[in-house]
């Protein structure tokens, strides 16, 4: 793969990131790794998952059922922020390892096991979409493409964990968040809300340095 192929890929993502007008409509798939990320944390503790909706807005919420303090639930809400990153980071794993179909794989099976849980039509639209796209890119792209592919998606999942941690923090300034991950973990832990904001930047932006360390042309 030539230099340009390989910046190009990042350079979307960027785009897509940075560009607010775009960044209203990509940011839905960094609200499904999002809610994903509490999801797998709430079934991995013992927690009771009942349900997931992804709103047209970019808001998500993700629903279970069991002790309201504990680790678990800190674990749970610590995840929403951080997994895109983390999902970035395994998948530049797979890229450098050129790994790239069974990470297509991967993610159309991660999709389809989170429509299950979801309980509103925006949210079956926007899995079903993302989904379809991952679907049509590993069965019938040729390798090439594919390898761009999983590259802009690496890219866009690090970049793109990165700018919510912003906005949050934005939000909260502004006391539009009063029910975010942050201020619930403040709540639960008395850990000042600025605090974890801190945790998850430092996550994001770690696993954005790491990851594009690997994916950098050498």
């Amino acid at each position: 793969m030539s230099t340009i192929t390989k910046w190009a890929p990042a350079v979307l993502a960027l785009v897509l990131v940075a560009s607010p007008g775009v960044w209203r409509y990509s940011r839905h798939v960094i609200t499904i790794a999002h809610e994903a990320g509490h999801a797998l944390v709430a079934l991995l503790t013992g927690r009771r998952l009942e349900g997931i909706k992804l709103n047209s807005d970019t808001s998500g919420v993700t629903v279970s059922r069991g002790r309201p303090t504990g680790v678990a639930v800190v674990l749970m809400y610590f995840a929403g922020y951080v997994t895109p990153s983390l999902l970035g980071l395994g998948a530049a794993a797979l890229v450098t390892a050129e790994h790239v179909r069974p990470l297509l794989w991967a993610t159309v099976g991660l999709l389809a096991a989170m429509l299950i849980m979801i309980r509103n039509a925006f949210g079956v639209l926007s899995v079903v979409l993302t989904g379809a796209v991952m679907f049509t890119v590993s069965w019938y792209a040729t390798a090439e493409w594919q390898a761009s592919f999983a590259l802009f998606v690496t890219w866009f999942l690090l970049l793109g964990g990165v700018r919510p941690v912003g906005e949050l923090q934005g939000r909260r300034m502004r006391g539009r968040a009063p029910q975010s991950d942050a201020d619930q973990l403040a709540r639960i832990t008395r850990v000042p809300g600025l605090v974890w904001v801190f945790l998850f930047a430092a996550v994001t932006v770690g696993t954005l340095l790491l990851g594009g360390r690997m994916l950098l042309p050498l």
